[in-house]
């Protein structure tokens, strides 16, 4: 289950996304990539099939996620609500090293899995996660830094690039706009951040905003008259 009372979470950057699917082995290469782009929980490009993957549309289509046994078992079920299940567009750019991935690295079949082991098995949590620390490390990257982190930071950049409330409750299969509203509420602040910088660079510039706009005038009785702008 996803939680979003703790906004503080890693956010990585475009090119330490690259920096890691760069450094891990060439078969989860993919994977990280669409975990960052797509907002995928690791559950769901595990239970990912052939089918579900449009090179014409550029989408993915979740229908299910990967669950374990107590007894180590693995099964795909389906998402916990309807809101789980969704077509997911992935980057122009990343077509090729979702084409290459399905050439090389897919079980075989259109009905098979999308990413498997080394030695065809389903792809398993515990046995990625050796790969992915060495990658992380590899990258340069934060030490704690988790695979769900790339989740966060593709709803981040998504929220960036101005997906709306009900844009990011879609791509992150969600039924509620909590976690939407706080992704939107970052990168307000983000955007507050930025104008706030902007500002100690007018200042360092040596201009000074007048305290009210030209061209307006305060009459006797405390109402702004306007008058045509001037020079």
């Amino acid at each position: 289950m996803d939680r979003y009372d703790v906004p503080e979470r890693p956010v990585l950057t475009v090119a330490e996304v690259f920096a890691v699917a760069d450094s891990i082995a060439p078969r989860y290469r993919l994977l990280v990539l669409l975990a960052a782009f797509t907002t995928l929980r690791f559950g769901e490009p595990a239970a990912l099939r052939c089918r579900d993957v449009d090179l014409e549309g550029l989408t993915v289509i979740v229908r299910r996620s990967q669950a374990e046994l107590q007894d180590g078992r693995l099964f795909d079920k389906a998402p916990k609500s309807a809101a789980g299940v969704r077509s997911v567009s992935f980057l122009a750019e990343l077509l090729g090293a979702v084409t290459q991935h399905l050439e090389h690295f897919a079980a075989p079949g259109r009905d098979r899995h999308v990413f498997v082991g080394p030695q065809g098995g389903q792809l398993r949590r515990s046995n990625f996660r050796d790969d992915w620390v060495k990658a992380r490390k590899a990258a340069g990257v934060t030490a704690e830094l988790h695979f769900h982190a790339l989740r966060h930071t593709g709803n981040t950049l998504a929220s960036t690039a101005g997906a709306s409330t009900r844009e990011l409750m879609t791509r992150m299969g969600h039924s509620s706009s909590r976690a939407a509203l706080i992704y939107q509420h970052m990168t307000s602040d983000r955007d507050r951040a930025i104008a706030d910088r902007l500002g100690v660079m007018i200042r360092a510039a040596g201009e000074q905003p007048p305290t009210r706009p030209r061209g307006v005038l305060r009459s006797r009785r405390g109402t702004h008259v306007a008058r045509p702008w001037t020079q």
